[in-house]
């Protein structure tokens, strides 16, 4: 009978142990399988940022705004509940391009205030009164390039002079440039997309902060036509 409960005791342990061994096993088999996928991740990345991207498909000169492929939209936080996104429908711009030096590039915006656009009537009306943009004051918000920087591949920023309301403050879009390239009527094309975050109350535009969120989401797609 001792023999038995020695040889159960045995067999526990031996079980015991088996289970202890391969949690280790496993424990150790999943942090190898993390730190490969991680390894990849960071070299795929790599490879991404690497990749430089094609300027010479678009000639050098003045290029403006194709309007029916030119997006401005902001967002922020409507007291906590919901991030509306709104659009301004009328704008222009104008880039100079230099393919061979994007850095001494430059590009102008100009936009019509009025063309601020919530999808709702009675918000729009208040974001046009002097509570906001005011409009009838201020009726065009400007950006103005300042310096243009590649960080590598095809990301770079665009640091420039933002003015809304008589106020100038300089902001940096984090850029990526798309594509250069012909266009199906023989034209030359260059596509940008852009993004950074501002605070509205500096442009005063403060209205309702903090209640609503000061801080702003630009968010900007945009092509560029070669002028004739």
């Amino acid at each position: 009978m001792k023999s038995i409960f020695v040889g159960i005791g045995a067999g526990l342990l031996l079980v015991s142990c088996s289970g202890a061994v391969d949690d280790k096993v496993a424990e150790k088999t999943t942090t190898t399988v993390e730190k490969v996928a991680t390894k990849v991740a960071t070299k795929v990345a790599d490879k991404v940022e690497d990749v430089v991207a094609d300027l010479s498909g678009a000639p050098a000169g003045e290029y403006s705004l194709d309007k029916g492929h030119g997006y401005i939209t902001f967002s922020y936080l409507h007291q906590g509940y919901s991030k509306p996104y709104l659009r301004f429908n009328d704008w222009d711009s104008t880039l100079n391009w230099n393919p061979e030096n994007p850095e001494s590039s430059s590009v102008s915006v100009t936009i019509q205030t009025s063309s601020v656009d919530s999808m709702v009537v009675k918000f729009d009306d208040h974001l046009k009164s002097a509570d906001m943009f005011d409009v009838e004051v201020f009726p065009t918000a400007t950006f103005s390039s300042t310096s243009i920087n590649r960080t590598g591949g095809n990301a770079g920023t665009i640091t420039g002079d933002l003015t809304m309301k008589d106020v100038t403050k300089p902001i940096t879009l984090d850029v990526v440039f798309n594509k250069a390239g012909e266009t199906r009527g023989g034209g030359h094309k260059v596509g940008f997309s852009g993004k950074t975050q501002l605070k509205r109350s500096e442009w005063n535009l403060g209205y309702a902060v903090p209640y609503v969120g000061d801080d702003v989401d630009l968010v900007i797609e945009v092509e560029y036509e070669k002028s004739e």
